[in-house]
């Protein structure tokens, strides 16, 4: 059996769709039509839709349905209502969609329960129309726009919060696309994206001009087996070093952390890796997020209904409550254990990636 460090030059089995629905709309677009065209050719069959509704997907056995949606990629139009940017704090001043869904079967999936209907993952065909409503937002915004600390990023925008961009990138193109529109906008600008998956190299000549940061979620052992159909950490660590030799800011995402067994060991491990990854690379401009797993009663679930075998700690009696701005309930890990753990972080990373930055801890 080959090597974790050999393993780490295989890229993961990139998802091909078992069908593809495409909508009468997203079929005036040429991206739209490009899509279908690129799934073909890989063998997904194409189902052009009469009506721009996608219609039966739902069953009775939710499992089937999940393991159905897991297997769809619908190229759909964004409507104009979801090309109103929000504000996606901690992260960035702004978020904007290039797709909704992920084709990753991650066990504590944060996305479940959060867009209604099964977890089929929709593509956007008016990608021109999307990119062009950004620069209205160029200036506002209150995380970096409004932060000393972290002014040098300019604007930022943020294309992962309700997909893994890079992991459907071989069948859209989309990434690519907007690393070059931001490459080329003459303005204070970043555009970010966070992914579980290694299939980089088709990003790594674009003319990015520092405009684009490329984050990696990474996790220890423990945690890392709740990850189905995705890249190894030392797959995602060794695209992450080819990002940074191509001159791309990069970034480390640790999530969700969870004190999962001996977890300070785990962690510490995982970062040593990341220091050895990077050694050798002169000026490498490394962010760190860390978030801590949470979940909400409807997450919950949601989360048992797709994975009933699962072994995640769930358990909601050790948990505190938290409620969001918006008044919803989630669990979050007691305060004493948080305060053990950002402790923990903040000085392993001082430790081992002294040049790292964290921009923060939730």
């Amino acid at each position: 059996m080959p090597s974790e460090s050999a393993r780490a030059h295989q890229q993961v089995k990139l998802w091909i769709p078992r069908r593809v629905l495409i909508t009468p709309a997203a079929r005036e677009y040429a991206h739209g039509r490009n899509i279908a065209e690129k799934a073909a050719s890989l063998g997904a069959e194409v189902i052009e839709l009469n009506s721009n509704r996608l219609r039966g997907l739902v069953s009775d056995d939710p499992r089937r349905a999940y393991m159905d949606a897991k297997s769809t990629l619908a190229i759909v139009v964004s409507p104009r209502s979801k090309r109103k940017l929000e504000p996606i704090p901690p992260s960035a001043d702004w978020r904007f969609d290039l797709a909704e869904g992920c084709p990753a079967h991650c066990q504590y999936c944060y996305l479940a329960g959060s867009p209604s209907g099964p977890p089929l993952t929709r593509v956007y065909a008016n990608i021109e129309e999307i990119l062009d409503g950004l620069s209205e937002y160029v200036g506002w915004g209150t995380i970096t726009s409004a932060s000393n600390a972290r002014a040098e990023e300019g604007t930022t925008y943020e294309a992962s919060c309700y997909t893994d961009p890079l992991a459907i990138e071989h069948l859209t193109g989309s990434l690519a696309k907007a690393i070059r529109r931001f490459g080329e906008w003459k303005a204070p600008v970043q555009l970010r994206f966070t992914t579980k998956y290694d299939n980089v190299d088709s990003l790594l000549a674009l003319g990015h001009n520092n405009h684009t940061r490329i984050r990696f979620s990474i996790n220890s052992a423990p945690v890392a087996r709740f990850e189905g159909g995705t890249a190894i950490m030392a797959a995602r660590l060794n695209a992450m070093r080819r990002a940074a030799l191509a001159g791309y800011p990069v970034g480390l995402t640790i999530a969700p952390i969870m004190p999962e067994g001996n977890w300070r060991e785990a962690y510490g491990l995982l970062l040593r890796q990341v220091a050895v990854t990077l050694a050798g690379l002169p000026n490498v401009d490394l962010t760190m997020e860390l978030i801590t797993h949470r979940f909400t009663p409807k997450s919950k679930a949601v989360l048992n209904e797709w994975y009933n075998a699962s072994k995640l700690d769930m358990d909601e009696d050790p948990r505190a409550k938290k409620r969001t701005k918006f008044g919803s309930l989630k669990y979050v890990y007691p305060a004493e254990l948080m305060k053990e753990m950002r402790k923990f972080f903040e000085q392993a990373i001082t430790e081992h990636l002294p040049s790292a930055r964290i921009l923060y801890w939730t």
